[in-house]
């Protein structure tokens, strides 16, 4: 998702923090197999706001750096659009992308995801998108809608507007026969509903969860009036056009991460208690490539 434009200078301090934390490379790894260039540069969407998603991030790219032996530079990029680009024009070697953001990166960038959050149990870790109104609302269904205000998070995020347009599509209401407001991101639109401002609101899982814990969310004063199939969480990628033999050295020492190093990026995904990372490929993700055609969605509407 993409978050409100006033985060734009958090987002880049925190990358030129993050950069400098890596260190120069020295000669032994430049000359890795597993070390491109010196370094490895991984992006990461803003999901989260950078002052929560920025360590946790750093955590994950210092086991990483230690597993491979190369400096990491993680770079907590400005909304989705500017990921796919970044990796696109050989700025990236590695990529957090949320699902539908990876179609996008695929389609455009040539992204291949080799890993994604596991669960204590081993299992790929899922999420679901939901259309909330106030428990007190007299409309019970997603078609009642009709006529109504809808806040959906940001323009190209799976849970926060292709799945939830999807479902006003599903349920027979025409584009525009809502009034759609989006938000900015997924706390922004979770607000508008708590606020009044709206009729109803897309509220993930994830959202919901960090929300709740805060105090911000109280789940017994609202209802959900649709939910979606649960969604693949989101993939860690490799950029497609890299050597494959150091694209199976990240994927080994991806998995090979203990979920201590995953762990504090995986909360932030609602992957509570973390697992290890599981291995993931485009078929995990086919729903979502059929999503983005069925929606007519291009790279563009990521921006």
């Amino acid at each position: 998702m993409r978050r409100p434009r006033l985060l734009a200078a958090a987002v880049l301090a925190a990358s030129l923090a993050l950069t400098a934390c890596a260190g120069p490379p020295g000669d032994t790894a430049a000359a890795s197999p597993t070390c491109p260039g010196g370094q490895i540069r991984m992006g990461v969407e803003p999901f989260e706001d950078p002052a929560v998603l920025v360590p946790a991030a750093r955590v994950l790219g210092d086991a990483l750096q230690r597993r491979l032996g190369c400096p990491v530079e993680v770079q907590v990029t400005e909304d989705y659009s500017a990921e796919v680009l970044a990796m696109r024009n050989d700025r990236l070697e590695l990529g957090i992308f949320g699902p539908l953001g990876y179609v996008f990166a695929s389609e455009r960038a040539g992204a291949e995801p080799v890993a994604s959050f596991g669960t204590a149990d081993g299992a790929l870790s899922t999420y679901t998108a939901a259309i909330w109104v106030p428990r007190d609302s007299d409309v019970t269904t997603v078609a009642q809608l009709r006529g109504r205000t809808l806040a959906l998070g940001a323009v190209g995020s799976t849970s926060g507007d292709a799945l939830p347009r999807q479902a006003l599509l599903d349920a027979g209401l025409a584009p525009g026969e809502v009034r759609v407001d989006y938000a900015g991101g997924h706390p922004e639109a979770l607000l508008a509903l708590t606020n009044g401002t709206v009729d109803a609101a897309e509220i993930n899982t994830q959202q919901q969860a960090a929300a709740t814990a805060s105090g911000i969310f109280d789940p017994a004063r609202f209802r959900p009036l649709w939910t979606s199939p649960p969604i693949p969480n989101d993939p860690i990628t490799v950029r497609g056009n890299l050597d494959p033999a150091f694209k199976a050295a990240v994927a080994d020492a991806l998995l090979q991460l203990d979920a201590q190093a995953v762990g504090e990026i995986g909360a932030l995904l609602d992957v509570s208690p973390p697992g290890r990372l599981v291995p993931v490929t485009r078929d995990t993700y086919a729903p979502l490539f059929d999503l983005a055609r069925t929606l007519g969605l291009t790279e563009k509407d990521a921006g």
